[in-house]
């Protein structure tokens, strides 16, 4: 097997076991010089290290964003006791080995067919170690490939099980890692759904056979082929249920009132939006009126008195699209650094607030009344 089949067998065998990260394989034939492996060494160790934080990083603010979706900073405090018989129910139903039991349930099966794929003797390896057409080998027996297969690797047998048996632990390792967590989230949740005799009555159920038995496989039952598979068939009915139902859906939102712009508020509920807003009314008016003044078009009348030439019309108007682009360039603010956007969204807020301040004084010194209250 030469080293980038290697790569490919490891690297499948981990995506199959959803495994993080794929060891970096090589043969001892292949090795490089001993400086050459330091510094990749080092080059891999920074690598990972930036993978890493940045990761890291992803996944905080997947978890700020999630904890802001559900509030759950929010959520009551649990009973003590509550929470005590929700954990034993939960111990019950995660008892350790379970996200293994469910993940060999249904990845066991992908990893070997996986391997297959990559394995010497397959249609693929072949077709790619030999360039020889695909209908031909499809052509051969299947002695005829093992024997291909074994001309290239005749240990690629045990190079198969070396990769699972170094996969394998890991992923059991990190699986177990996530049980834990998982019971306690789990916990949480049963003690605020379910009542303190319910939770009695699952614990004293998970304490007879049945419910060991129940509790044991109901997570791997989740990924159970029978369940997938059935799962998988039920898609194309749902998929042409959605298609036929579009028409209908798209004229029962075509039955509903169309959203409401400026110009169609009232001045009493232009009121109210100033008010809510904290802006002038007279300023929400002159934006409407803006938008609803008719756009007014003037027609240059011919003249033979026409001084310039065409040309001249087309060099202004390139100079002035050409001004028009540079300022806009300028005042496009994703070009601006972090601070001098900051500093102007500053500047703005001031200046709103002072304007605000003083239209308010020179109401009070005028007698008259403030138009958003």
């Amino acid at each position: 097997m030469t080293m980038s089949s290697w790569k490919s067998l490891a690297l499948a065998g981990t995506v199959a076991l959803l495994s993080p990260a794929a060891p970096a394989w090589a043969e001892p034939e292949e090795a490089p010089a001993a400086e050459v492996v330091a510094d990749d060494s080092m080059l891999s160790e920074n690598s990972l290290a930036d993978a890493k934080a940045r990761m890291r990083k992803e996944m905080d603010e997947a978890i700020a964003l999630v904890e802001k979706i559900f509030a759950t900073d929010t959520l009551p405090p649990i009973d003590p006791a509550q929470l005590a018989l929700a954990q034993q129910t939960t111990a019950a139903l995660i008892p350790a080995g379970s996200l293994e039991r469910m993940l060999d349930n249904l990845y066991g099966k992908v990893f070997k067919s996986i391997m297959a794929q990559v394995d010497g003797a397959s249609d693929l390896m072949i077709g790619i170690k030999t360039g020889v057409d695909s209908d031909t080998i499809a052509a051969l027996d299947a002695p005829s490939k093992q024997a291909i297969a074994d001309l290239f690797d005749p240990h690629r047998k045990q190079r198969e099980e070396q990769v699972t048996a170094v996969i394998k632990p890991v992923i059991s390792e990190v699986l177990a890692d996530l049980e834990p967590p998982m019971r306690a989230g789990l916990a949480r949740a049963y003690a605020r759904t379910f009542a303190a005799d319910q939770l009695g009555q699952f614990n004293a159920f998970f304490a007879t056979p049945a419910g060991q038995a129940y509790a044991r496989e109901w997570m791997a039952l989740q990924a159970d082929p029978e369940v997938m598979l059935a799962m998988i068939k039920a898609v194309p009915p749902l998929a042409d249920k959605v298609i036929d139902r579009a028409p209908q859906v798209e004229g029962q939102l075509k039955e509903l009132p169309k959203e409401r712009a400026l110009a169609d508020l009232s001045d009493a509920e232009l009121r109210k939006l100033a008010k809510l807003l904290k802006v002038d009314v007279k300023t929400l008016k002159e934006t409407r009126d803006s938008w609803d003044a008719p756009v007014e078009t003037t027609e240059a009348a011919a003249s033979d008195e026409w001084s310039y030439s065409d040309d001249a019309v087309d060099a202004a108007a390139d100079a002035a699209a050409a001004a028009a682009d540079d300022y806009d360039a300028g005042h496009d603010r994703s070009n601006w650094s972090e601070a001098d956007r900051k500093a102007v969204e500053e500047l703005e807020a001031a200046t709103y607030e002072a304007e605000q301040t003083a239209t308010a004084n020179a109401r009070k010194r005028l007698g008259m009344t403030d138009p958003t209250s």
